[in-house]
């Protein structure tokens, strides 16, 4: 029986079902995070538990192109921190749609270049001056081959 696990998992492995992101590294620039729900994270405010599935798997593949685990600076956020914090009223961070983060060592350029490349991402934000990205998962509009881009991208 144990034999047959072990060639299911092999299969599975070798075929690409499972993320690369499972074999990203940590390393130099975690030192001290706090994690939730296995997402390194900036602070304990930042919320990582309430992530979609189509969330959950954009991030792995940023993970697994880099070789490397995102810190995350903004997850879900419940409609009182939304509010204290400047987002507006329908944001997807709210809808549990929603990611800023940054990868140590990685350009924010190189973060952005493949977001816009990814089928997954429906909504990149740049913000000039700031580390990370804003990355979501909404259904792109008609037409569009690259996700909707806002705030300086």
């Amino acid at each position: 029986m144990n034999r047959i696990a072990i060639v299911i998992f092999c299969a599975l492995a070798l075929s690409g079902c499972l993320p690369m992101a499972m074999f990203a590294g940590a390393g130099q620039g975690y030192g001290g995070l706090s994690q939730s729900a296995g997402t390194f994270v900036t602070g304990k405010n930042v919320n990582a538990t309430c992530l979609s599935p189509k969330l959950r798997l954009a991030i792995w593949e940023f993970e697994g192109y880099f070789g490397k685990k995102i810190i995350m600076s903004s997850g879900y956020r419940d409609p009182a921190h939304n509010a204290s914090v400047g987002g507006v009223d329908n944001s997807f961070h709210v809808k549990c749609m929603a990611a800023d983060f940054y990868i140590p060592g990685i350009a924010k350029e190189r973060l952005i270049a493949f977001a816009a490349r990814l089928n997954l991402v429906g909504g990149l934000g740049c913000y000039p001056g700031r580390s990370f990205i804003h990355v979501d998962v909404r259904d792109r509009p008609q037409g569009y081959a690259r996700p909707v881009t806002f705030s300086g991208c």
